[in-house]
């Protein structure tokens, strides 16, 4: 997250409507504008990223897909229904299925209403040939010393990926790479979390040794951890979900919604292939949206499935939204912010399209607010042993009279939910 990714909207419109606002507001807008000119004038609308869809190693799996058959048949669209593509699945035996995966692995992986053992399987398959190629090119003198060392690193990222009991639903190499990983059992699942991260995440970062807590890997293996101790005989499971192309860096993408709709679409699709538990039923999510991904979460709510209970976002340059209501989302809303969080001093507004909302920690958002009190900066809040990530785990496991409200909410009332 920069500091332009979270312009926000108490003046709404196009333009800057003075009427009826305070004068430290109408400055506040004032002063989010010339940052906006300074930022078209020194980066330009360029520095929204195009990212290739129609190349890359995913799309030319998906190319051999649509033109290839198997047992005789044509394979079916990938953009069909989950529920029509667990049919096709059933059809196959588990051999067959297996070498469906092998040879498409790009596909099979990322494909909703497959199998979800497969899917493991076919992005383990994916994660290996990415590696491979990775290694390839560090050797590669054609590539630069920057391309080569580059391609080391990915090549590391990967090695770890592949490491024994990792569980991957979705993997995509394509440009700056993404992926969402399993925490738990997914399968058995009656409750399940999914982290959506912001800012600067790929591959590179999906992952930290340093700052572990502020990588999607990090904080979604700390929420199952705690969701565990919280609730042990609830059926839990816990998602990274690093599946869109998120805003990189600072510039003028960040503050606008472009990566979120994009998001929001892809989120939404994951959540409706959430294969149901053991007992037919799906299982009850909860979103927890961490800075740009708070604004994925606001897009992304009015079209949620309706086995999504909660929505939690924690240091949020806003949803995209004046207030909750206009999340049209039945699902509870839940804020946080800590003091050290530099977000805090960001004018929450929307100036010509940039910008992300009113502040969802704000009283008129009507947001459940609740405590973050011992964690520390922007990206402190799933650290372990953290109010925050307490609170988080209350709300996924649905233990809410358990949840520690913000003393500045008296409306919270977490019990009465």
């Amino acid at each position: 997250m920069n500091y332009f990714s979270a312009l926000g909207n108490p003046l709404s419109g196009p333009g800057l409507s003075t009427e009826g606002v305070s004068g430290s507001t109408v400055w506040r807008a004032l002063f989010a504008l010339a940052v906006v000119l300074v930022l078209l004038a020194t980066t330009g609308w360029t520095a929204v990223r195009g990212n290739d869809v129609a190349s890359g190693p995913r799309a030319a799996a998906l190319q051999a897909w649509e033109k290839g058959s198997f047992a005789g048949r044509p394979l079916p669209d990938p953009d069909s229904s989950p529920r029509r593509i667990a049919h096709w699945f059933k059809t196959l035996d588990p051999g067959q299925q297996r070498t469906l995966a092998q040879r498409y692995p790009l596909v099979v992986g990322n494909l909703g209403g497959a199998p979800l053992k497969l899917r493991y399987r076919a992005n383990h398959q994916a994660l290996v040939q990415a590696r491979d190629t990775e290694r390839r090119r560090m050797t590669d003198e054609r590539l630069t010393d920057e391309g080569r060392h580059d391609a080391g690193r990915r090549m590391h990222r990967y090695e770890s990926m592949l490491r024994p009991g990792r569980q991957f639903i979705a993997f995509d190499p394509t440009d700056r790479g993404r992926a969402a990983e399993v925490f738990g059992d997914l399968q058995h699942a009656e409750r399940l979390s999914v982290v959506v991260p912001g800012v600067d995440t790929e591959m590179l970062t999906f992952e930290r040794s340093s700052r572990r807590y502020s990588a999607p890997v990090g904080m979604a293996s700390a929420l199952q951890r705690q969701q565990q101790s919280t609730a042990p005989s609830e059926r839990t499971a816990t998602v990274a979900w690093a599946d869109y192309n998120a805003p990189a860096g600072l510039g003028v993408e960040a503050a606008s919604g472009g990566p979120a709709q994009e998001g929001a679409k892809r989120l939404n699709s994951f959540l409706r292939a959430v294969p149901a538990s053991t007992d037919g039923a799906a299982p009850k999510m909860s979103l927890f949206c961490h800075s740009y991904g708070s604004v994925v979460c606001g897009v992304a709510a009015k079209k949620l499935p309706r086995s999504v209970t909660d929505i939690a976002v924690a240091g949020s340059p806003g949803m995209r939204a004046d207030n909750a209501r206009q999340l049209k989302t039945r699902a509870h809303i839940w804020a946080t912010r800590d003091r050290d969080d530099w977000i805090a001093d960001v004018p929450h507004m929307n100036v010509g399209g940039l910008g992300h909302g009113a502040d969802p920690v704000s009283k008129a958002f009507g947001a459940r607010r609740i405590s973050s009190a011992d964690s520390v900066g922007h990206t402190g809040y799933f650290v372990p042993g953290t109010r925050s990530l307490a609170n988080f785990a209350a709300i996924g496991t649905g233990s809410y009279s358990a949840v520690d409200c913000d003393t500045s909410d008296p409306d919270c009332s977490p019990s009465a939910l």
